[in-house]
């Protein structure tokens, strides 16, 4: 039993390195999306929520607007597409899309939402 926790725990810690290294090589190599949560005037909406899906996982990273509107995603795929929309009190932003066949390193967006 004591052999079974101890391969457990190497096994364990083997994963936890192996997800780092993968975590920090994305993170200096892949794409970075900022953007602003804006209502029909052009303010900034903060506390938005905004929705980033990978559309091959469909897993789904989430941020909140700071009180610039701003919401920032680094660490992103090149190869993947990506689709963002934000939401505030109800309301939602139409869906763009990140495409994978945009070589940009850095991509800008800014979300509107029609109602405050």
């Amino acid at each position: 039993m004591k052999r079974y926790r101890a391969v457990l725990v190497v096994l364990s810690f083997a994963l936890l390195t192996v997800a780092s290294l993968s975590f920090a090589k994305d993170t200096d190599t892949g794409r970075l999306l900022t953007g602003k949560v804006v209502d029909k005037a052009g303010e900034p909406l903060k506390d938005a929520v905004i929705y980033l899906t990978n559309t091959h996982t469909k897993s789904i990273k989430t941020y909140i607007a700071g009180p610039d509107g701003a919401f920032r995603f680094p660490g992103l795929s090149m190869n993947v597409d990506y689709e963002i929309f934000a939401q505030y009190k109800g309301h939602k932003s139409d869906t763009k899309t990140v495409s994978q066949f945009d070589n940009r390193q850095r991509v800008s967006m800014n979300l509107q939402i029609a109602a405050k």
